[in-house]
């Protein structure tokens, strides 16, 4: 199962670094790291209430349960290093509609999921051309997710080789 990317700290490193595959209308861009923990802790409900104190009760009703909530709850679990996180950007100004870009989200979230390994690390998929709107009309068309996925799927195969960075093998000689 792939992970979400969800804080905007993540979305930046990864977007910071260059695309991995392009197509028409879609970037993908690839960070092999894990996604960052939060700064502070979430709040665990010890803060005092503006409702009054609660009344103190001498013996616990089950002292096990109330050793085994604590520890968990303290901090949060290390992110697993051997794992994909996905997140996608798919902005206003290039899909207009709500219907439109929910649509290309949960395309970017299908095709994805259906890749055989993904490489750990972070992923972002974003939108960077807007569909021409005269072709598909409609916000939400078969014509547009078969459009969208048909892009999607050749991206990926463009994941599946190797970077065009990488350096070539020397001829033995």
């Amino acid at each position: 199962m792939i992970g979400r990317v969800v804080r905007s700290a993540d979305f930046e490193r990864v977007l910071g670094t260059p695309s991995r595959a392009r197509s028409a209308h879609f970037a993908v861009h690839h960070l092999a790291d894990s996604p960052s923990l939060p700064k502070r802790r979430p709040s665990t409900g010890t803060a005092d209430l503006s409702t009054g104190d609660a009344p103190f009760h001498s013996q616990a009703v089950d002292e096990t349960q109330i050793a085994s909530v604590a520890p968990t709850s303290a901090a949060p679990l290390p992110a697993a290093p051997d794992r994909a996180w996905l997140g996608y950007v798919v902005p206003k100004r290039h899909a207009k509609r709500a219907v439109t870009r929910t649509l290309l989200k949960r395309q970017i979230r299908a095709v994805f999921a259906d890749l055989p390994e993904l490489p750990p690390g972070l992923w972002v998929v974003r939108l960077r051309m807007p569909f021409d709107r005269k072709q598909f009309p409609s916000a939400s068309s078969e014509a547009l997710r078969a459009a969208a996925r048909a892009e999607l799927l050749q991206l990926t195969r463009k994941l599946a080789r190797p970077p065009a960075s990488a350096p070539m093998p020397a001829a033995a000689g």
